[in-house]
């Protein structure tokens, strides 16, 4: 790129290693770095980054050099000191240090890392292999460059070198046989700052968020604002008749229309600030628990003009869109008819205060819906059968600490008595290693019939540790040694083979397309399908081979003593691999970090759900009281009449649940249709019930009637001589 377009300026290559062993030379003890990643020389000037000890031009050029965050740095030698310090990686390749950075930010892309080696002693990154995807590259273009022209040419890229490429590896293929195979690949540009909120590719360099969240949050959250507007606006125009007389006494004294809403809208204006401050409060109290929540690092940027800024304009525009109502309504009051006591008619049919409770409990019942829903996707996501075991099993990370002794580590940790089962693999169904490849069948060696596939190296304890299901043909065996040349395959490469699983016993399938006498692997098995991915995406092809590598320790442990057993590990750890850190986790916490976002969601929608039923309830508990007290001559009349309580309650009640089943009838099938559009990014999903929308609509039917209730009955056993009295 930088050869072929004058509109590129600079560039820069990541290729992630995940996590790795450090430690300085002459020292025992390895600390384990959790992010690291070779990187070009080019990394600190594209991007800005300062360097606090070290020459940015140089720091990066050298094969086997790297450079240090400050709390990596400090963890070894301190900052000052780390220029020309010898650090050992994972036991074995030695480099020296030549810059340290400060620590990156939390809202960077590169947030998690602490190490950067130098690319260019990476000797995957010489090859000309335009087949690989295992590297992040980050094109900066000269500001006078257009990124809708720079996009064509870029994918013009294809024709001039990928295609050559591929064509010494599968002869004969053309992009036409390409295409028509079914096949696609292309090269498309997306702006740094938008791959955090819009990126739903493979394998980011961080976890990222969704816009779609966003959106969902800000909205329910703008929701919660005007149900507060809507409850201010309700009860301010239905308390009017409270101020009635005085709205005609401003007037016969002169008052005109422009200086009473000047007055209610001032009025409107002072409770929103002393509510902005009393937010404030509330803010900075329940500020660490949002960041528990939502597992953010946010803070309230005080010293910052335009926070303050935007939340005056904020504060003064939520005065006047709550204000301005009300302000209007009583301002219009005829004095002759307010003196007279003739304002109860200008309140009394509420029209507009009927519609705002329907506008409430709409969006309650939604939130009511919306929580359900997600509540169950994430039970069935839990309970579904994932097609393996992760329950009782400890995953012990770094094996290769151990070094040659792989297979005797494996041997003592099966000697503890808790332990069932243990397999080493870099490939788990949890969050860790992949690795996709194109396979050819026997017979069938030709580009139209490639294979993608995940090929994963295991060991013949892998399926019985997991508690996989055979459903044809058998496990790998100790006993044949030609099964270092076999391959268990899924249900998912059946429907890729168009076979079924006795017919695909024996089919032989080779990576080596372009050799004369290719290697090829005997299927002897078929798994059921696992989820080794979220329930997001669909099982795709995947094939087991027997190949031992370091990676991770799963070990099956019966249930007891947890602790006894992790110490005895821990233990046999120390004394294949002393010094080096022992790291363990549980593989139902791996697995439940993918789901982390939507558990995180499903209790911020459990929060705004009562938040917004609170709020409707305070404004219908208000609007009710309102409406008993209006009606105050009515109850005395109907009691001396003999009405009874419950009578007198009902009438009070049925009015509002009237309102209710409006909002019921406007929410379900708006929340019908946003949950199904939530669940289609799950390729694994429940159908909405019908009960859902019945127990919605029940919890809304049951929270006006409690919340009416009480006023309709304190108004009901009102003594009616006192009422009448009264009236």
């Amino acid at each position: 790129m930088q050869q072929d377009f004058s509109q590129v300026e600079s560039t820069v290559r990541f290729r992630d290693r995940g996590s790795l062993l450090l430690r300085k030379t002459g020292t025992e003890t390895n600390t384990k770095e959790l992010r690291v990643a070779f990187a070009d020389s080019t990394l600190f000037d594209f991007f800005g980054i300062d360097l606090l000890v070290g020459d940015a031009n140089k720091a990066l050029v050298q094969p086997n050099t790297m450079v240090l965050t400050k709390t990596a740095a400090e963890k070894h030698f301190g900052v000052e000191n780390a220029l020309g310090q010898i650090m050992l990686l994972n036991n074995s390749d030695t480099y020296t240090v030549t810059g340290v950075i400060d620590d990156l930010p939390k809202n960077s892309f590169l947030r998690d890392h602490t190490v950067f080696m130098a690319m260019s002693g990476y000797a995957d990154a010489q090859l000309v292999n335009w087949g690989s995807n295992n590297y992040f590259t980050f094109v900066k273009l000269i500001p006078s460059a257009d990124v809708a022209d720079f996009q064509e040419p870029l994918t013009g890229m294809l024709d001039t070198y990928m295609l050559p490429w591929a064509q010494q590896h599968f002869p004969g293929i053309t992009k036409k046989s390409f295409i028509e195979a079914g096949n696609y690949l292309r090269y498309h540009t997306m702006p740094l700052t938008d791959i955090h909120l819009y990126s739903d590719r493979d394998a980011e360099m961080s976890a990222n968020s969704s816009i779609q969240n966003i959106y969902i949050l800000s909205f329910i959250g703008l929701f919660l604002i005007v149900l507060a507007c809507v409850n201010f606006m309700n009860l301010s125009t239905a308390y009017s008749l409270k101020r009635a007389k005085e709205v005609g006494v401003r007037k016969t004294l002169g008052s005109n229309t422009r200086e009473l809403i000047r007055q209610f809208l001032t009025e409107s204006g002072l409770i929103s600030f002393i509510s902005l401050a009393v937010a404030l409060i509330i803010t900075i109290l329940v500020l660490p628990f949002f960041n528990e929540l939502s597992a953010k690092s946010v803070s309230i940027p005080f010293f910052n003009p335009l926070f303050w800024g935007l939340l005056m304009v904020a504060t003064v525009l939520l005065a006047l869109f709550s204000g301005s109502y009300p302000a209007f309504f009583m301002s219009r009051f005829r004095p002759v008819k307010t003196l007279k006591g003739g304002a109860q008619s200008n309140v009394g049919g509420g029209k507009i205060r009927n519609a705002l409770v329907v506008f409430q409990f709409t969006i309650s019942i939604f939130l009511i819906v919306s929580t359900m829903v997600v509540f169950q996707q994430l039970n069935f996501i839990q309970s579904k059968d994932l097609g393996f075991s992760k329950s009782q099993i400890v995953l012990v990370d770094d094996v290769f600490a151990v070094g040659d002794n792989l297979s005797s580590f494996k041997e003592e940790v099966l000697k503890i008595a808790d332990v069932k089962n243990a397999t080493i693999s870099f490939y788990l169904p949890t969050p860790s290693s992949r690795s996709n490849s194109s396979y050819f069948r026997e017979g069938a060696m030709t580009q139209e019939n490639a294979i993608q596939m995940q090929a994963w190296s295991v060991d013949p304890d892998y399926i019985t540790t997991l508690d996989m299901e055979l459903i044809a043909g058998r496990n790998f065996n100790k006993q044949f040694a030609t099964d270092s040349m076999a391959v268990i395959i899924n249900e998912a490469t059946l429907k890729v083979l168009g076979m079924n699983a006795e017919e695909a016993i024996g089919t032989q399938i080779s990576q080596d397309i372009d050799l004369e006498r290719p290697q090829f692997h005997k299927v002897i098995g078929v798994i059921k399908d696992f989820h080794y991915e979220s329930l997001r995406e669909n099982i795709s092809a995947l094939g087991l081979f027997w190949r031992e590598t370091p990676g991770i320790l799963a070990a099956k442990i019966n249930t007891g003593d947890y602790t006894r057993t992790l110490a005895d590990i821990e233990n046999v750890w120390d004394v294949f691999a002393p010094g080096q850190p022992f790291n363990y986790r549980f593989m139902d916490d791996s697995f439940n970090t993918t789901y982390e976002a939507e558990q995180r969601l499903s209790m911020i929608f459990v929060i705004f759900t009562v938040l917004s039923i609170f709020i409707a309830c305070l404004g219908l508990f208000g609007l009710a009281a309102f409406n008993a007290q209006k009606r105050t001559k009515e109850i005395g009349v109907r009691k001396v009449l003999g009405a009874t309580v419950s009578q007198i309650s009902y009438r009070l009640t049925v009015d509002f649940l009237k309102l209710v089943v409006v909002s019921i009838v406007i929410s379900l099938p708006i929340g019908w249709y946003a949950m199904n559009k939530w669940l289609e990014d799950f390729s694994y999903r429940i159908e909405i019930g019908w009960w859902v929308f019945v127990l919605a609509a029940s919890l809304g039917i049951a929270v006006a009637v409690i919340t009416v209730s009480y006023q309709s009955i304190k108004a009901a056993i009102v003594n009616p001589v006192k009422s009448l009295r009264t009236e």
